[in-house]
Order: structure tokens, then sequence, then C-alpha cells
């Protein structure tokens, strides 16, 4: 049993023998810094059952913990917070705990499924800046929600069809002149993108010449000669013309060895692909149930519809009058079928939140539809990146490509590490590595250690700083911590989990104390999709054991058994650290 568990317990038996009213559902919270101890009571609630003032029943608890337990040593109160110490002998015993528990950190498996959705790309552009933070999130969930004891399944929906797919089609069949990748030395998903903006400044270029020429801009617009000429192609593919369908296939096979690359890059895989030119069709027969069911209705002109204002939405067009579908349409279909493909009990879109109310309708038609699934569907909507020159714009050309960032960030981490001489022996392919770990850590726990709702300005240079709040002063803690581990091997130091009780300092209990949390931040962090939490868990350890390093000796502590723990102490630090950068898909180097 923990200590937190433990000490609720010893509270709730307070209660009831001071008071004869034992608090059954008993809420700690961690001390604040500036008063002695390292969980603290609430007493308010009390004083109106009890009819007593908060310091005097914080007292009379305080006294009865210190005298009827073996692991409370001390307490103080202020006003109605009773701050409790612990014994020396409970964090040794809890250190002990940790160092044999090789799944420490690893939650019991639930039984339960979940689908995470996320990445889902366009193939007529490379990922940008926007995608990374989809990217990052995503895979921050699925792996904290394994450590949590789910089975997870990764998926990603590639948006590989329509209108503007068919852009970057005809500005590569306009102007292209059969570059490939491998003639122009560009990654496929650039070289395709480059033509999507070209379409677009044509198409501009178009417009202007007709609005000059006398024409409305809104009729310009409609019949500017590559729109109509893009329409067309589009009808082709749908059609399934042979030469329309070649460039298509072959157009979008170079966008995935480049998307492939880029994951590589970022360590990123899925458990499966969806490819929206296979399920953009589906839906059409869900339409057709909903209506027998009286959730759907035909208006006049034969389109089909939704009245959702009874859930706080509108109405909602779910079928044209020409029997096409809409977006909604498909994704009723797509959401049936992951169903059907895989045992899941809940699935996760990963999903900028400019599609808040596209998932609201969603979720809400499912729900009239009487779906089994439709209670654990959710949205994980997170706000967009923004740089310190702005937003980004794909069809201008704008966008912050993700494969130039990450080399931008190669190079800043390569500088700033050889500027601060954090780097020990390095050379070659070992330095270049670690200059590829270091860049992903500080993008990725930049990224992640915000939360996903809010929009953020994502700034490069600060991300990387190794003394603030970042990936890069995570990964330094950790490769001091290592340091310290290897000599303490070279004296001999052997660390097993039979530590012997020991005095400690104020620094070690609430080190220990922390480790002890981190089973909950992971629970915590799956229950509320929420990588931050880890990242700002794992910042708090890295800045505790700096201040342990600091203060304290450990290498040459002359007292055997606190040198002992002490080296323990880094090594169950040093785990914990690359357990929870882990999670975040943050390496941590061993050296620097």
């Amino acid at each position: 049993m923990d200590i937190q568990t433990r000490l609720k317990e010893a509270i709730t038996s307070a209660t009831g023998s001071l008071f004869d009213q034992p608090v059954e559902n008993v809420a700690l919270q961690p001390t604040k810094k500036e008063f002695k101890g390292l969980y603290t009571f609430v007493t308010f609630p009390l004083t109106k059952t009890t009819r007593k003032p908060p310091v005097e029943i914080g007292q009379a608890i305080g006294n009865y913990l210190k005298e009827n337990t073996a692991f409370v040593s001390d307490f103080n109160v202020v006003q109605g917070f009773l701050n409790i110490s612990i014994d020396d002998g409970v964090w040794v015993d809890s250190l002990n705990g940790i160092l044999s528990d090789a799944d420490f950190g690893r939650l019991p498996a639930k039984g339960q499924t979940v689908m995470v959705e996320f990445s889902s790309p366009n193939t007529n552009k490379p990922l940008h800046l926007g995608h990374l933070r989809n990217n990052f999130l995503g895979d921050s969930i699925t792996r904290i929600l394994k450590a949590g004891g789910y089975d997870v399944v990764k998926t990603c929906l590639v948006n590989d069809r329509g209108i503007h797919i068919c852009k970057s089609m005809l500005a590569y069949e306009e102007f292209g002149n059969g570059e490939t990748p491998e003639s122009t030395g560009m990654k496929g998903d650039h070289l395709i993108g480059k033509y999507y903006v070209w379409f677009d400044r044509a198409y501009k270029q178009q417009i202007e010449e007709l609005v000059e020429e006398g024409m409305s801009e809104e009729e310009a617009e409609k019949k500017a000669p590559l729109l109509l000429k893009v329409q067309e192609m589009l009808r082709k593919w749908e059609q399934g013309d042979p030469d329309t369908v070649a460039l298509w296939k072959k157009l979008n096979q170079w966008v995935y060895d480049g998307f492939n690359e880029t994951y590589h890059r970022i360590g990123v895989s899925f458990d499966r692909t969806y490819y929206e030119s296979e399920t953009y069709l589906l839906g059409k027969d869900i339409i057709e149930e909903g209506l027998e069911k009286g959730v759907f209705f035909r208006k006049e002109d034969g389109s089909v519809w939704i009245d959702l204002t009874d859930d706080g939405l509108d109405q909602k067009l779910v079928l044209r009058s020409d029997g096409t579908s809409v977006y909604i349409t498909q994704d009723l279909g797509t959401t049936d079928l992951k169903f059907r493909d895989f045992a899941i009990e809940r699935s996760i879109w990963v999903v900028g939140n400019e599609q808040n109310y596209h998932f609201e309708v969603l979720f809400a038609i499912l729900r009239r539809l009487g779906r089994p699934y439709a209670e654990g569907l959710y949205h994980l909507s997170y706000g967009m990146v923004d740089l310190p020159s702005g937003k980004m714009k794909s069809r201008e050309g704008t966008v912050v490509d993700a494969d130039d960032l990450m080399e931008e960030m190669r190079e800043t981490a390569e500088a700033r590490t050889r500027e601060l001489g954090k780097i020990d022996d390095f050379a070659g392919e070992e330095a270049r590595h670690l200059y590829h770990t270091l860049a992903m850590g500080a993008l990725k726990y930049f990224l992640l250690k915000v939360d996903p709702k809010k929009r953020m300005l994502f700034n490069p240079q600060e991300s990387i700083d190794f003394q603030g709040h970042t990936g890069p002063f995570i990964q330094y803690t950790h490769a001091r911590i290592c340091s310290v581990l290897r000599k303490a091997e070279q004296m001999g130091l052997e660390v097993r989990p039979s530590l012997k009780p020991v005095e400690l300092s104020e620094i070690e209990q609430q080190i220990v104390f922390l480790l002890s949390q981190y089973p909950q931040r992971i629970a915590e962090a799956a229950a509320d999709f929420a990588p931050s939490y880890l990242a700002q868990f794992a910042f708090e350890l890295a800045k505790a054991y700096n201040q342990f390093y600091g203060e304290l000796s450990i290498l040459s502590e002359s007292n055997p058994d606190r040198q002992l723990f002490r080296v323990a102490l880094s090594g169950a630090v040093a785990e914990t650290i690359c357990k929870a950068m882990e999670l975040l898909g943050i390496e941590v180097p061993t050296k620097m």
C-alpha cells in the first residue's frame, strides 16, 4: 500500500476517533514549498460539523497521527492547513519498492482497446509545423494510454482525393515538364507541394486577367480556365479514367515516400492507414438506415438533413439532392468501418480546433442512430501553432515545412551544444545522433508541454535552452545522472533494492515523493489525454534532482549507507526521467 493511501486511511481513522465523523474521501495535496512537510490536509470543511476552529482541528489530527502511526514523523498547522511530514524510513522503503519494480509506472491492464487517429495529412503538400503538433500529440497519447494499461491502435486517415489533390496534379501536368524527385533532388512531398502553390498563383493570375477584361471577381473565380480544367480532372478521376488515375497514383506515391521519411525522422508510425479514396463513398447506407429510423428527414429537393437543434447545434445536410455525399456522410461510414475492423471501446481523433463543430455534429448523429460505441468517441482538439512571423498559409507557400524546421533545429542544437561545451568526446555519427536527439527533444517538448487546447507561439531559440523549462534541460539532467552512475560503477557501488534506513534531507524526501507520484501522473495524463502532465512531471523531477546535486555530496559522501542511498536515488530518477520522456516520444542521451 502506498504512503498516500496509508495516510488517507489514518486521517479517516483520526476524524472518526476524535470527532465521531470519519472523513471517507480524504483529499491530500502537496505542501507548499514555504512550509515544512510533504502532504497537506485542509481542515476548513470540518469546522461546520465539529464546531471547532480549523487550527484546533489540525492540531488534534496531527497529534493523533503522530501518536498512532509509525510513518508520520512531525506536523505543523498553518491556519486551516495541516502539513504532514513522513518518517525517513518510509521514503527509504518507498525507494526500495520502486527499485524492485521492473514495471514501475506501467499500470495494470484495463482490458480495453482504444483507437487514436492522428496525422491525417493531405497528399498535395508536405507536413508542416501544425502537423508536427498533431503527430506529437497523437503519438504521445498512444504511448501514455499503453502505459495506462490500454491496448491501443494507431491509425491515420490520408486525404488523398478531391479537388485540392487535383490542383497539384493539374499544375504538375501543365508546368512539370516530367520532373521527378530523383531529377530535382527534392523529397516527393516537397515537389508536389511546390505545384500546389504554383496552381494557386496561376489561378489568381487568371482571375486578375479576367477581371481586367470586365468580368466580376465572383464570376472570374468560377470561370478561370485552370479551375474548369481541375474540375474536369476530378470528374475523370471519379470516372476511373486510366491516364488520370495513373498520374494520381504516381504523384501520391512520391508524397507517401516523402511522408515516410518525415515520420521516420520524428519517430512516428501507424498500425493502420485508411485512405479517403477508399472510404469517400461510405456512409450512404447509414443515411438510408437513419431515414427509416426517423433520425434524418428529406426535403422537397431530395436532400437529406438532420435537425440537431435540441443538441444546441442546427440542421445539418447529410446527403445532397443529387445523392452525393458530404464530408459528414463519409465520416459516418468511416467511423462504422473502424469499429468493424477493430474491437475498440473508444476512438479518439486528434484534429485541430477548427473542426470542433464537425465533431460535435458527428458524435450527435451517431448517438441519435443508437450506435453502441457513440459514448466512446472523443475529439482531442488542439490549438494552432504560430511563429513570431505570423500565421501559416499553405496555398501561399508561407507554411513552415516540418523537414526544414527540423533541420534548422538540428543546426541550432549543434551550435548551442558546441558553444556551451556540452559535448563529451563525440564525433561523426555519434555527434550527429546527439544533435538530432536534442533537436527533437526541444521541438517535441516545447509543443507538448502546453495544454493542447491552447493556441501557442513556437519559439525555436527558446525551445533549445539548456537552462529553461525545455526538453534539452531535462535531457542534459539525464546525461548528468548517467555520468554519476558510471563513476559509481567504477567505484564498485552496487545498488540493490535493500537500502538501509538513513536520515534524509528535505530535498531527498521530495525526490522520493515525486518518484512515487509517477504512476498517478500517468493515470491522470491517460484520463485527460494530456501529455503536458508528464512534461511538467519530468521537468519537476529534473529540477529537484539538480537542486539535490547542487546541495549534497553523492560519491564523496562519507557515510556508506547514505552514499548508496543517493546513488540509488540518482538511478531511480534517471530511469523515471527516461520513462516519462519516452511517453512524450523523446529520447534522452546517456552522455554529453
